[in-house]
């Protein structure tokens, strides 16, 4: 589980079990980003903020204090969890919040109590929380999408809801998310702002030459003596109203355009957080094989996707050529039983086999090493992790192109994540090795 603890005088208040036995795993730290960092000037206290990856622990708890603080509690709190005493962490956290905490301890506890009935599979608490975070805490709601750990509620109808809040923005859930999303939106279409202000521009004067024609208009049908000619002054309001509407219109269209890419800038950031297992029984995500492999996936009753995976393998060589990943998401495979558990009930292997997502995770996923590592386990096919994440972010992208939810698809994806082409059924292979181009080609290089 994804947790946040106090570090107080650089000396980190959180548990962790430095020699871990058959019954732990070992705590992964995460750092935790905010916008801003209160300080104390009299004491000199800086406090910060880590995510703790929290698996079973055999770490005994803290010693009991005299009075409980929000931060003894948040501490208790994580302890407890570590040990899999999940109801008594709820309450620990509860009691923070109840003990007029500052920013810090009640981001703490927040975060830490959604991730608790993440766990639990209470959907509609843990958005509640995670929502009240958002709106008077600031967390970030790529904390969200990010943090393996709240995979299981990324998987519930009440993620897709919050997500959906913080993509419109508001007052309540705030507006950090949409604002990265206009700001991607931006460097995706860079002249949309230069056309909006011709759009506008134009609009106005239109609209003011029509404020002075229509008086004229009403003369020119009037008749008389110095009335202006009737044609000519018609056509002209004609063109003056005709403009403004047109270019009213654009704008609108134009705006409609910009919450459609947001909306497809804000799945295609889900997308690139699930997580598929490499041929080496390796689990990462899908922004970490970026600028290495196309994936392919390939979703549908498991009789049409088993049948495109044997048409693909006579194609094999060539589509390996082009840098091709199978990614196979078969309808109806989801089993409450199968759901994978991302906080302590997890195996030491699997826990082992996660990315750890953090301060340092951009530069791991660029560096040479790993990437030549991955290249390395890299084969012809992945299985993808969290079935039920994949199922929702695909049934999002039917919707955003008017198929029908649970139809046979296919979705072909750049090498830099984005969504490249999609269809309905499966593949023509021939095809598709006439379209990608290998990857030491040019074209290839353009897509990174």
């Amino acid at each position: 589980m994804a947790v946040a603890s106090l570090v107080l005088h650089h000396r980190i208040l959180c548990f962790s079990n430095p020699k871990p036995n058959h019954h732990s795993t070992i705590s992964k730290r995460r750092q935790w980003f905010f916008n801003s960092i209160p300080k104390y000037s009299t004491a000199h206290i800086r406090v910060r903020f880590s995510l703790i990856t929290c698996c079973s622990s055999s770490s005994p708890p803290p010693p009991e204090t005299a009075a409980q603080t929000a931060e003894s509690c948040v501490n208790t709190g994580l302890s407890l969890f570590s040990k899999g005493r999940v109801r008594e962490a709820l309450v620990q956290f509860d009691t923070a919040l109840s003990l007029n905490p500052n920013t810090m301890e009640a981001q703490a506890a927040l975060y830490n109590k959604a991730c608790c009935h993440a766990y639990r599979g209470e959907g509609k608490q843990a958005a509640e929380c995670l929502r009240t975070a958002l709106k008077d805490y600031n967390i970030k709601f790529g904390t969200i999408l990010n943090d393996p750990d709240l995979a299981s509620f990324r998987a519930l109808p009440e993620f897709k809801e919050l997500q959906e809040e913080a993509r419109l923005g508001g007052e309540d859930i705030g507006d950090s998310f949409r604002r990265d999303l206009k700001l991607i939106s931006e460097v995706q279409a860079p002249f949309r702002g230069v056309r909006r202000f011709f759009y506008v521009a134009f609009a106005v004067a239109a609209g003011i030459s029509t404020f002075f024609t229509i008086p004229l208009l009403f003369r020119a049908i009037q008749g008389g003596e110095g009335a202006p000619d009737l044609l000519d002054t018609a056509g002209n309001a004609a063109v003056n109203i005709g403009g403004f509407a047109i270019l009213v219109a654009l704008f609108i269209w134009d705006n409609k355009k910009e919450e459609e890419q947001i909306a497809q800038i804000s799945r295609d950031e889900t997308l690139s957080r699930l997580p598929v297992r490499l041929s080496t029984n390796r689990i990462v995500e899908l922004v970490q094989l970026r600028d290495a492999v196309r994936p392919v996936i390939l979703a549908g009753k498991r009789e049409s996707v088993s049948l495109a995976m044997q048409k693909a393998e006579r194609f094999r060589t060539e589509l390996l050529r082009r840098g091709v990943l199978l990614v196979p998401v078969i309808w109806g495979a989801v089993e409450a039983a199968s759901v994978e558990k991302k906080g302590f009930g997890r195996s030491v292997k699997a826990a082992a086999s996660l990315p750890s997502i953090g301060d340092d995770f951009e530069n791991r996923a660029q560096s040479i090493t790993t990437k030549s590592r991955l290249q390395a386990e890299i084969r012809f096919k992945a299985e993808a992790v969290s079935p039920a994440e994949w199922e929702r972010w695909i049934t999002d992208q039917q919707k955003s192109k008017g198929v029908t939810p649970g139809e046979d698809v296919y979705i072909i994806l750049r090498l830099d994540g984005r969504v490249r082409t999609s269809g309905k059924g499966m593949p023509d292979w021939p095809q598709i090795v006439e379209e990608l181009p290998p990857l030491e080609n040019l074209l290839s290089k353009l897509e990174k």
